[in-house]
């Protein structure tokens, strides 16, 4: 598949996910075999009146060749804007920028910005029109099915964006007005596929290499993007990769689950310091542990953690009774 000017390989790609899709997830994604990953959303007017120096920017904006090919994504609704953002960070190795007009959450919304751009096609257009003349790096955007049940636009939109410029279009399969909640429609990822020219990738309820083909099957999709299954589960892409070459796939023991884990924890430290670190990871080792024989009191105790000497002797610990119950 390409993507404007860039060519991915096969498989599956990290979808975007706030505080979750940073540089240490894309990394371990792209090692277990994600053809692309996309970044935390960022705004563009933060991006542009925000310190450069600012910690929150430089954490957002934190790139290396290590994670593969990386797309950026920005929020906003000031086509001005956006173009002057791209103009700026097109420098920085991204390969693509992708547009945020998916996310549901109300302090976005209620700005405007996010999937409450699916109200407003012609400002969506104007947007990536604008973004498309300030860079040679290909633009993207990832929208919803609609705003709610009564306004499933999904189609149009996606025609209008790649008219505007738009080189792929990620649709996730539920309304705004889901939220996360509910069954993904791959009809209308169907329908946008065979509506565009450009590639259209699937999001929404991809949770395993069947999922992943069952996807592509029933909607022609060029891709799948997956989201909350790759929490503590970067796993998910080595699966898929491994179905795309016809090879059996072994899930993770607990000892490679909680080495892959501290492991995540190191790369996140390099990127947000031995303090915030840890406190960020306890949502991903709650994640990495989950379905895992005594998970609901290791849970409780990854609350008390606050630096990484003391994560890592509370997984090996954890680790250890495991492997002596099994012993």
């Amino acid at each position: 598949m390409r993507i404007g000017n860039v060519q991915v390989g096969q498989g599956a790609a990290l979808a975007p996910m706030a505080g979750v899709s940073d540089r240490s997830m894309r990394r371990l994604c792209h090692e277990m075999g994600a053809a692309f990953c996309v970044s935390e959303m960022m705004s563009a007017k933060g991006f542009l009146y925000a310190p450069r120096d600012c910690r929150a920017t430089r954490e957002l904006l934190a790139r290396d060749d290590a994670e593969g090919i990386v797309g950026l994504q920005l929020f906003g609704r000031e086509p001005a804007l956006m173009a002057e953002a791209v103009g700026q960070l097109s420098g920085l190795g991204f390969e693509f920028f992708d547009v945020n007009m998916g996310c549901p959450a109300h302090k976005i919304v209620g700005n405007g910005e996010g999937s409450a751009l699916m109200k407003e096609p012609e400002l969506a257009g104007r947007i990536v029109s604008a973004m498309a003349k300030a860079t040679d790096k290909p633009v993207t955007v990832k929208i919803r099915a609609g705003w709610d049940e009564q306004s499933i636009n999904a189609v149009e939109m996606a025609k209008r964006l790649a008219d505007c410029g738009a080189a792929m279009i990620t649709v996730h399969g539920r309304t705004r007005e889901q939220q996360y909640l509910g069954r993904a429609d791959w009809d209308v990822i169907r329908r946008v596929k065979e509506a565009v020219s450009v590639p259209v990738v699937g999001n929404g309820d991809v949770r395993s290499a069947a999922d992943e083909a069952r996807m592509r099957r029933e909607t022609g999709c060029d891709a799948c993007a997956v989201g909350r299954a790759a929490q503590g589960n970067p796993w998910i892409f080595q699966e898929i990769a491994c179905a795309y070459r016809g090879e059996a796939y072994t899930p993770p023991t607990p000892r490679e689950r909680v080495e892959t884990a501290l492991r995540h924890a190191q790369l996140l430290c390099e990127l947000k310091g031995e303090k915030a670190a840890p406190l960020e990871m306890r949502k991903h080792l709650a994640w990495y542990m989950q379905g895992m024989r005594g998970c609901s009191r290791l849970r409780a105790a990854i609350q008390q953690v606050s630096d990484m000497q003391g994560m890592r002797e509370l997984l090996y610990g954890y680790l250890k009774e495991l492997e002596e119950e099994e012993a």
